[in-house]
């Protein structure tokens, strides 16, 4: 099982770049027109920059579901390979069947 704090941190940064997803396409969708004055591209960049670096879909990182684990997370399934290989031999994951020799 993962921290605690890591697991939250991550449900934070979820949470802030939802909220803020919106703003940021409009900064961005702005820096991007070349039609734009220079001064107000450079506005929205620097508004950009002072925006929270957590709202940025970049710092979210996949954690498995069941356990938290950050590594080997499998983003079909939302589960770590420890995870997946446990519920897999339980017949618990449909479609999924599990060899063994």
């Amino acid at each position: 099982m993962a921290k605690k704090s890591s697991v939250e941190k991550n449900n934070r940064r979820q949470r802030m770049t939802k909220n803020a997803a919106e703003k940021r396409a409009k900064l961005k969708a702005i820096i991007a027109d070349k039609n734009k004055p220079m001064e107000e591209r450079f506005a929205a960049t620097i508004k950009l920059a002072e925006m929270p670096r957590n709202s940025s879909a970049t710092r979210i990182r996949n954690r498995c579901e069941v356990s938290g684990r950050s590594r080997a997370v499998y983003r079909k399934n939302k589960m770590s390979r420890i995870a997946l290989r446990e519920f897999g031999s339980k017949g618990l994951i449909p479609g999924l069947v599990k060899s063994s020799w």
